[in-house]
C-alpha cells in the first residue's frame, strides 16, 4: 500500500462510515476506481476503529451514564424501569446477531461478498428501502417506547452491514423508521450499537491486516495507524453533522446519493471500466 493510499481510504472511511452509505462499498470502490488492488475487509474493520472512537468520545458521557445505571440495576431491581439501565441491555442483546453472523460467515463476507456487482444492486435495494422507511414510519417513537425487541431488531438489521453496499447506520436507521422511531432515536442508537461490535470486528481483524489471506493491498503499520487516526478525525466532524441533519431534515439526500453511485458502479461494470472481482 501507498502512503496516499492510506491517507485517501482513512478519509474516505472518516467521512462514510457515519452516513447510511456504507463505508464498506466506498473503500472498495475507492480502491477499484483509483489504486490497483483492493486493501480488504480487515483494513476496512480497522479503520473503522478510528471512526468507532469518534463515536465513543462523541458519545461519552451518555455511554458512562448507561453503563453506571445497567451496573446499578444488576443489583437494585428498582432501577431495572430506568432508560439507561435498559439501553444497557438493549445493546448487549442487539449486538448478538452480527457477532453471530460475522463469525459464521467470516470468509464469504471477505471474499465473495466484495463483488462490485452484490456492491452496486446493495446500493441501491438498501436505498430504496431506506426511502420506503421514509415514507411509512410514524417517526414518533421515544427513547421511552423502546424495548427489547425492538434492540433485537435492529440489530439483525446492523448485521446486514456485513455486505458491503448495506450500511450500518443506513440498516439500523431503515429499520428504526420501519417500526415507528424518531429520525434521532434511530441514529443514535445505531452509533451506540455498533461500538461493540466494530471494536471487536476490528481488533480480531488486526493480524488479518498485515498477514491477509487473500490477495490485496498490504499496509504497513504506520500507515495503518496513520489511516486510523485519519478516520478518527474526519468520523468525529461526520457523526456531529448526521445527528444535526437527521434531526430537522428527511433521509432522501442518503437514498439519492445511493441510488446513483449504484447505477454508475453498474454501467462501469457494464462498459468494461470496472472489474467486479
Amino acid at each position: 500500500m501507498t502512503w496516499i493510499e492510506a491517507i485517501v481510504l482513512g478519509i474516505v472511511q472518516g467521512l462514510t462510515e457515519m452516513l447510511p452509505i456504507s463505508s464498506s462499498a466506498h473503500l472498495r470502490l475507492t480502491s477499484a476506481l483509483f489504486f490497483e488492488e483492493d486493501a480488504g475487509a480487515s483494513f476496512t474493520a480497522v479503520t473503522q476503529l478510528g471512526t468507532e472512537t469518534a463515536v465513543l468520545i462523541y458519545f461519552w458521557k451518555d455511554i458512562v451514564r448507561i453503563l453506571v445505571a445497567w451496573w446499578k440495576g444488576l443489583w437494585d431491581k428498582t432501577l431495572r424501569n430506568e432508560t439507561d439501565y435498559r439501553l444497557g441491555w438493549y445493546v448487549i442483546i442487539g449486538t448478538l446477531p452480527i457477532v453471530f453472523f460475522g463469525l459464521i460467515f467470516r470468509d464469504a463476507i471477505r471474499e465473495g461478498a466484495r463483488n462490485l456487482w452484490l456492491v452496486s444492486f446493495s446500493l441501491i435495494f438498501f436505498g430504496l428501502l431506506l426511502a420506503l422507511a421514509e415514507l411509512v414510519g410514524r417517526k414518533t417513537r421515544t427513547w421511552d417506547d423502546f424495548r427489547m425487541k425492538d434492540g433485537l431488531i435492529l440489530g439483525f438489521a446492523q448485521a446486514g452491514a456485513l455486505i458491503p453496499g448495506v450500511s450500518r447506520s443506513g440498516g439500523t436507521i431503515t429499520a428504526g423508521l420501519f417500526i415507528g422511531l424518531d429520525r434521532a432515536v434511530a441514529a443514535r442508537y445505531s452509533f451506540l450499537l455498533a461500538i461493540p461490535a466494530v471494536y471487536g470486528a476490528g481488533i480480531l481483524s488486526l493480524g488479518d491486516v498485515f498477514e491477509p489471506a487473500t490477495e490485496g493491498s498490504v499496509p504497513s503499520g504506520a500507515q495503518m495507524l496513520v489511516a486510523t487516526i485519519i478516520a478518527f478525525i474526519v468520523g468525529f466532524g461526520a457523526v456531529h453533522w448526521m445527528l444535526k441533519w437527521v434531526a430537522k431534515h428527511s433521509v432522501f439526500i442518503f437514498v439519492w446519493y445511493r441510488c446513483i453511485l449504484g447505477v454508475i458502479v453498474i454501467i462501469m461494470l457494464e462498459t468494461g471500466y470496472l472489474q467486479a472481482t
